[in-house]
């Protein structure tokens, strides 16, 4: 896997994956950005749900679940007053909607992707980083 970031100007870079697709980070303006895109950190947070997602979406699908939505609503805490100020803290909720969902294959879906599959949550957890889990099942 590979990536090229690019300095754009002031706090602005430009990240570009190693399948063609970009992103901007940049920095609040009291920084010296101008808000014109996700801050790294930001990214690294969107990352880990975007994978730990994934992971639940595609468990749930093998179990023969019918999926609707599943959004995944994350929070961290970042290390007060250090530099680097590293996450401590993240939280992972997932609201999963769906046709008779099965609460016993949700649960079990988001306790693989914590314990096993998610590489992101894997390797910051491995880092001291405490990662949690929780879920809510909606009805449509």
């Amino acid at each position: 896997m590979k990536a090229v970031v690019e300095w754009q100007g002031d706090v602005c870079f430009q990240a570009e994956s190693g399948s063609g697709h970009t992103i901007v980070m940049d920095g609040p303006p009291d920084h010296g950005g101008q808000n014109r895109g996700a801050r790294p950190m930001e990214t690294v947070l969107m990352g880990l749900g975007g994978c730990s997602s994934f992971d639940v979406v595609h468990i749930l699908g093998k179990a023969r679940q019918d999926v609707s939505t599943c959004r995944c609503e994350l929070s961290a805490e970042r290390a007060e007053d250090e530099i680097p100020a590293v996450f401590t803290k993240i939280h992972l909720h997932f609201v999963v909607s769906g046709n008779n969902l099965k609460e016993a294959h949700v649960k079990r879906a988001v306790s693989l992707s914590a314990e096993k599959y998610c590489s992101a949550a894997i390797m910051l957890s491995r880092g001291g980083v405490e990662v949690t889990h929780s879920y809510t099942i909606e009805s449509r």
